[in-house]
């Protein structure tokens, strides 16, 4: 079976589940990371559109363009999302993935782990190719090591793809995209212990120019060193 056909099959799987706390959690995250209501969003791997429902509520002034390998995904998709006009929906597995617009987060919920990671090193590039200076990469994973003892104890659980994304291999190929570790927070989402995590990204550009502190900063800064 082939990775698009198995996405097809695995809708009614994710219309049974709907919008539920993994995906509600993504965007308190992705609020954290900053976004806003005039924000553009790029989701990689929209599925039936759950989390892109939760970000086009949350961005009424800005855009929202969902991206999945499966027709049958964007169908539904574009179906669930229909109350909202600034929601785009695209059947593409990144690999030739071309918009003219750069956008201000690019999010990948737990996506990666069901892309062949031969073909991360391309992903990134290309995921690159459509940021500007400020923009956010967020990704959320389950946890490798908690995904390995899935692979043990449970594979049943695991889709057509499911490996473990480990953060060096990771980082390997998102560095080599021009993309640097921002911040990684290791949580529970739904077993005691630690089974996600959430990755933020940002463009590995050296500051043109550092500005100072404000004087009052540093003052501030003064006296609190005296007291330590």
């Amino acid at each position: 079976m082939s990775v698009s056909n198995f996405y097809d099959d695995y809708t009614e799987q994710q219309f049974k589940k709907g919008i539920h706390i993994r995906h509600r959690t993504i965007l308190n995250n992705l609020k954290k990371a900053g976004l806003k209501s005039n924000s553009k969003v790029l989701e990689i791997g929209c599925g039936i559109g759950t989390v892109t429902h939760l970000l086009a509520k949350a961005t009424p002034q800005g855009k929202v363009l969902a991206v999945d390998i499966s027709p049958k995904s964007i169908d539904m998709a574009r179906r669930f999302n229909q109350e909202f006009n600034h929601a785009e929906f695209v059947v593409s597995d990144m690999t030739d993935f071309a918009r003219p617009e750069k956008f201000d987060f690019v999010v990948l919920p737990d996506v990666i782990e069901h892309i062949p990671l031969d073909q991360h090193p391309h992903l990134f590039q290309v995921i690159s190719q459509h940021l500007h200076a400020g923009s956010t990469v967020a990704i959320n994973i389950p946890h490798p090591l908690y995904l390995t003892w899935v692979r043990e104890h449970q594979p049943e659980l695991l889709q057509v793809i499911d490996q473990p994304i480990h953060t060096d291999e990771l980082l390997r190929n998102t560095y080599a995209a021009g993309l640097y570790l921002h911040s990684l927070e290791s949580y529970s989402l739904f077993s005691q212990v630690e089974d996600y995590q959430w990755i933020v990204l940002k463009q590995r550009l050296v500051p043109s120019k550092v500005e100072p502190k404000s004087k009052v900063d540093l003052k501030l800064q003064d006296l609190s060193s005296k007291w330590l």
